[in-house]
């Protein structure tokens, strides 16, 4: 779910109807070559940027991971979704392009937003308006399909989230844009 948020109250955001079989492969185009940068943060205190919380790893450790909900700021006019890509900066094949998998929110005429968390090493996200752009890239007894949560056995691996504002074509003949950015450190494990 995705819930406006503001300092004197919280107000549901309309998500867009989830839409069968999206124009879009996933491929965004920068509006720019400097793109602004979205106001991310956690939206839950469990989650502080230095380590991952209790339980936020995957089950081959003994966790249920899920997403972190987020807050994200300053999101530009003519967004219709929000990305995240997960990343394990400390493990080559999964540190960049969502290699922990890429999850997407639906949104409508919001500047801010709060993204909900979602279950990982699932497709059954459970959150209206949210969906997965791309499964996690690992494979084998690691593989998933949709976001893996972190899954380094508490090696200290460095856990990051690209959030980015875009706009996902939505009909034939429409190009997917690029229009906002932030990258926000998860924790290590």
């Amino acid at each position: 779910m995705l819930t406006k948020f503001s300092s004197a109250a919280a107000l549901i955001v309309t998500a867009l109807p989830l839409i069968a079989g999206c124009v879009s492969g996933g491929g965004y185009k920068p509006v720019s070559e400097r793109l602004p940068a979205l106001e991310v943060s956690f939206a839950e205190p469990a989650w502080n940027g230095n380590t991952i919380p209790a339980g936020q790893h995957c089950q081959m450790f003994g966790g249920k991971g899920q997403t972190p909900a987020l807050k994200v700021g300053k999101i530009p006019a003519g967004a219709n979704a929000i990305i995240v890509e997960f990343n394990d900066l400390s493990f080559g094949p999964l540190s960049s392009g969502g290699g922990h998998g890429k999850i997407g929110y639906w949104l409508k005429g919001a500047d801010s937003a709060v993204l909900s968390s979602v279950p990982g090493e699932t497709a059954d996200l459970g959150v209206e308006g949210s969906f997965i752009e791309a499964r996690a890239l690992s494979t084998g007894q690691y593989a998933s399909p949709g976001y893996l949560p972190p899954c380094s056995g508490g090696r200290g691996h460095t856990y990051v989230a690209d959030v980015k504002a875009v706009y996902k074509a939505t009909k034939q003949g429409e190009e997917s844009r690029l229009l906002a950015v932030q990258r926000i450190k998860l924790g290590t494990y």
